[in-house]
């Protein structure tokens, strides 16, 4: 006896899903293109594409890398601040003196942004 042919969809790429994750997420902290853009090291237009559909990040690049980290920040710090949007769009605005700066303009850097994560990683570890 056989088994019925089952139809099964293509698994989604990791570059779409990357993609669209990190523009949702800045979309939720009300994060610029072209701060966006800063933050994963691209080009306004590269990511005017991405945040189209248009193009995907190439997993393991370093936008890739970047862009990873960035969805880490979001998802951290939703953690934190109960998904409360506004709390979140706050304190990535608000200077931070463990921090040394807002960060938001930190995070524009990768070392800023490595260390706006692992901080967040170290107060959501005390939640």
């Amino acid at each position: 006896m056989s088994l019925p042919a089952v139809k099964t969809r293509p698994a989604p790429d990791a570059g779409v899903i990357l993609s669209r994750a990190t523009v949702r997420a800045a979309r939720f902290l009300a994060v610029a293109q072209a701060d966006l853009a800063q933050v994963i090291g691209v080009s306004g237009a590269t990511l005017s594409r991405i945040a189209h559909g248009r193009k995907a990040l190439e997993p393991g690049s370093k936008p890739w890398q970047l862009a990873a980290l960035f969805v880490r920040l979001f998802r951290s710090l939703d953690a934190i601040v109960g998904s409360d949007d506004a709390a979140a769009r706050a304190w990535l605005r608000s200077d931070n003196h463990a921090l040394g700066g807002a960060p938001l303009a930190l995070i524009r850097e990768p070392a800023g942004l490595v260390r706006t994560v692992d901080y967040l990683d170290a107060a959501r570890a005390r939640i």
